[in-house]
């Protein structure tokens, strides 16, 4: 199976507000140097649980931001 085919790009999880909520919860009281050190983690935490090299590179390439020109 094709990386692309295997991205999910709709919502693939239970509940998508408690997981929301319980992010800016986690940010709460921190300075911007420090949500920004949480993200880190998280994404590195996040990614190692996929440990899919090529579904990473797919994900990050989703991610980018889409020129509306």
């Amino acid at each position: 199976m094709k990386t692309q085919e295997r991205l999910k790009t709709s919502p693939n999880f239970q509940d998508a507000d408690a997981f929301y909520e319980c992010l800016l919860d986690a940010h709460l009281g921190l300075s911007r140097e420090q949500s920004e050190l949480l993200n880190a983690r998280l994404i590195l935490i996040l990614a190692n649980q996929l440990g899919d090299t090529q579904l990473l590179q797919a994900c990050l390439e989703a991610a980018k931001p889409v020129d509306l020109n």
